[in-house]
């Protein structure tokens, strides 16, 4: 998601959750996280989550490759020695399941996304976690399809129900500083977005974080039903076209990744990777969706933020209330 960070280098009918979703509190996998982490950024991989997250889902769904999978899986570095390891996936309800981790000497990051058909209303499954020597940076959240501002009866089909997931961790992951005006509307209630120093116990529960909050998604995914109105498939397609749009153009990790292989190659991952289906599923472009940000020449400015507007502390309340 567009953040006012730069991670470090320079990222109707009723949803049924609760009966809660079935929420994990004991990891499938044990991570052996060594105690010497603080001076070991390798101590962690994010590989492991994604495993465990396709664990999870294949439990529950059939999964089949993507045939992103056959162009991408994984990439070096320019510097021989970063690896990126890309995995896709997709099923009958998901159009797109995709993980990315990258992985050197002096940091992970991990970038985890589900993606519904546009048949489906389900929210964006988002996890993108950076993690040095010294500091860690994570967003983790189910990303609204429909913007909540605008949709109270969304927030209520998908959100309310669940937002105990968000106070179990909300302590130990506290608020992590600015968030622009404009990525805020990308955001759901649940989001955990957060900074911290590294520790086996603060890792173990970002795991389990994790996993909890992929599983309240994966149960959504489950249980959410086609939508036979064509107008409504039509909205659907063009949020989640804005959301790409927006995260295609705006999001943190473009640096990182151009540093890492190159200008083109980067772009690449972005449009036709981690962003698959801003060329596919509309023909909006950024200007059109979100016109504030044309500079005088027509093109799109590189600020974070156009409207100035930022939240320092969690913009919602308890209940998942919009507070500003």
């Amino acid at each position: 998601m567009a953040l006012s960070i730069k991670f470090g280098f320079s990222t109707g009918s009723c949803f049924k959750a609760a009966n809660p979703p079935v929420l994990i509190s004991a990891s499938p996998k044990k991570i052996n996280f060594s105690k010497r982490f603080l001076f070991r950024v390798s101590a962690v991989s994010y590989k492991d989550f994604a495993e465990s997250a396709l664990e999870e889902t294949r439990k529950r769904i059939v999964l089949e490759p993507s045939p992103l999978q056959e162009r991408y899986s994984s990439i070096t570095g320019l510097d021989g020695k970063t690896e990126l390891q890309l995995l896709a996936f997709r099923s009958p309800k998901i159009r797109l399941l995709r993980s990315m981790a990258i992985e050197n000497e002096t940091m992970q990051v991990f970038d985890f996304a589900g993606f519904m058909e546009p048949e489906y209303d389900a929210p964006i499954f988002c996890a993108n976690f950076f993690t040095s020597a010294n500091t860690n940076i994570v967003v983790l959240d189910l990303n609204p399809l429909h913007q909540l501002t605008d949709q109270t009866d969304y927030q209520e089909k998908y959100y309310n129900k669940i937002m105990s997931i968000y106070h179990k961790y909300a302590e130990t992951f506290p608020w992590g500083g600015k968030l622009t005006g404009e990525s805020i509307k990308f955001f759901s209630p649940l989001v955990m977005w957060t900074r911290f120093s590294s520790s086996q116990e603060k890792h173990e529960a970002l795991f389990s974080a994790f996993l909890e909050y992929y599983q309240a998604w994966l149960e959504m995914t489950i249980q959410v039903g086609d939508e036979m109105e064509p107008s409504q498939v039509r909205a659907n397609c063009e949020a989640q076209h804005k959301y790409l749009t927006w995260r295609a153009q705006k999001d943190p990790g473009h640096g990182l990744l151009k540093r890492l292989v190159g200008e083109a190659k980067a772009k690449e991952l972005l449009r036709d990777f981690l962003f698959n289906g801003v060329d596919e599923l509309g023909t909006k472009t950024f200007i059109d969706y979100f016109p504030e940000y044309e500079t005088e020449d027509g093109t799109v400015s590189d600020k974070r933020s156009i409207v100035g507007k930022s939240y320092e502390t969690r913009p919602w309340d308890s209940t998942g209330n919009f507070i500003g």
